[in-house]
């Protein structure tokens, strides 16, 4: 037993037995080993066999083998686990972990084959940025079975602690049209895969039933090929609603799936509180605004030329429009490990996230988790100080300065809707006096057309005051084009 126990177990049992519980596996494994040798009292022997259970917790029992010298019938078994089965029916073999037939049937089991997967692998799902998990109620457990069919089942139990029944009851909301508790009880399933944090995802043909009723799952999304199998939305289940809150009676999981060669997958069920966005909003507040110096940095980083590139960027233009809502933005955000200076809305990027968790920036497509989302203080600055402009432009050295539209210099407008030529002849007269030949051209256009419906027809010069003014009219298909040519001599 002490022989299979890993670094984490040997130290607390050398730690119960008040020995030295630091070192290597080797030298912790020495430590135990002459702790036996030397004759150890019956609690530290009661230690080792809790570890040892706890280290593997499941060997999964058939009917059949319940059926066994020294191990009692499924009689014996607690309520509720005699028939798991689909519809009513007793499953063709069950499988019951074999801590839940007390300690008396493990012992008295003959010794089975180990199973191919870990029970407990060290398996760590994601976190949920909408849900803090308060307890574990089973930790990561493989999905294993005994049989080597496709289709393969399994069952689970865990019980409820008086303090976390009174936890789900307290939260229970009957407000809306039906019931919803803050605090649940929440199923996931992912990869048995140790090298990082795992997201959710199902087993293929998942089906799941707590307590013999059946759960619902996330609905099947259309396959994007024909003839491609359709897959579920892998995502968490709330199974509060499924759940006995009863300290006295096991809840018990069943679970079938069909398994792959070459993938596994792990099973888990927490106590979670469910958060709202506008809390998610305030933590993200809560870990305060970075440094503006951090994206004059990244700007001036952006803006250095590269000797060997014949193309260099001598300014960057950046968007005060959120790219989800299209508004100006309020608390402009971004991802530690986006590249980009453009920022979105941090409220929207949440909310949205709220109804659909998927966490991709909508700048980069890339993965912006909630745990890497900063507030940029350089924009929160900009935003202040400017409040009548959507678009800003940085130059090399960090500073930055707003981009206005153009707006039309000219005005556009037909001959015969009232405009005053007298008055911008007297302008372009009066500006023009110390000149000795100038050419003034007035133009008055209806139409950017450049058809010709008829020839244009010529008025007589009129002489005044030493000013010689000649005037052609235009026909063109929606109007008059008046050109005035006044010519000082």
């Amino acid at each position: 037993m002490v022989m299979s126990l890993r670094v984490s177990e040997l130290q607390v049992l050398l730690g119960y037995a008040g020995r030295n519980k630091h070192g290597r596996k080797h030298e912790l494994l020495t430590k135990a080993l002459h702790l036996l040798k030397a004759g150890c009292s019956p609690a530290v022997q009661m230690k080792i066999k809790e570890l040892y259970r706890r280290r593997f917790p499941t060997k999964m029992v058939s009917p059949v083998d319940l059926a066994l010298p020294g191990v009692h019938t499924a009689a014996g078994l607690p309520a509720g686990l005699a028939q798991l089965g689909f519809d009513g029916h007793s499953s063709p073999s069950p499988l019951l972990p074999v801590s839940l037939l007390g300690p008396k049937h493990e012992l008295s089991l003959p010794h089975l084959p180990s199973a191919l997967h870990p029970v407990h692998p060290d398996v760590k799902l994601q976190r949920l940025p909408f849900y803090d998990m308060l307890d574990e109620l089973i930790k990561p457990t493989s999905l294993a079975s005994d049989n080597s069919q496709r289709f393969q089942e399994a069952c689970y139990a865990f019980a409820l602690t008086p303090q976390q029944v009174q936890q789900i009851s307290s939260s229970m909301d009957i407000s809306g049209t039906k019931c919803d508790f803050a605090v649940q009880v929440q199923l996931r399933f992912c990869l048995s895969e140790t090298s990082c944090p795992q997201e959710d995802h199902f087993p293929p043909n998942l089906c799941v039933k707590v307590n013999g009723k059946p759960c619902n799952l996330p609905g099947y999304l259309p396959p994007t090929k024909n003839g491609v199998e359709p897959k579920r939305p892998s995502r968490p289940i709330n199974i509060t609603s499924l759940v006995r809150l009863s300290t006295t009676v096991p809840n018990t999981i069943v679970v079938s799936w069909t398994s792959e060669i070459g993938r596994s997958f792990s099973m888990a069920v927490y106590l979670v509180r469910q958060q709202s966005s506008a809390v998610l909003l305030q933590r993200l507040r809560a870990k305060g605004i970075r440094n503006p110096d951090h994206s004059r940095a990244l700007i001036k980083e952006k803006l250095t030329a590269d000797p060997e590139s014949e193309i260099a960027t001598t300014s960057l233009r950046v968007s005060l429009l959120c790219p989800l809502g299209k508004m100006r933005l309020t608390i402009p955000c971004r991802s530690v490990t986006c590249s980009h200076l453009q920022c979105f809305d941090a409220t929207l990027y949440i909310q949205m996230n709220e109804k659909k968790p998927t966490w991709v920036c909508p700048v980069c497509d890339k993965k912006a988790p909630y745990e890497h989302l900063i507030i940029d203080g350089l924009f929160m600055e900009i935003l202040s100080s400017c409040s009548d402009c959507d678009e800003i432009q940085f130059k090399e050295d960090g500073n930055w300065c707003p981009m206005r539209s153009k707006k039309e210099v000219q005005e556009v407008s037909a001959s015969y809707n009232g405009v005053d030529t007298g008055r911008i002849f007297t302008s372009q007269k009066r500006s023009n006096d110390n000149k000795k030949k100038v050419d003034v051209i007035d133009l008055t256009l209806d139409s950017s057309s450049e058809e010709e419906d008829e020839p244009p027809m010529k008025r007589p010069s009129v002489a005044v005051g030493g000013k010689s003014e000649t005037a052609f009219y235009h026909r063109s298909f929606s109007g008059w084009l008046h050109i005035v040519i006044v010519v000082h001599v």
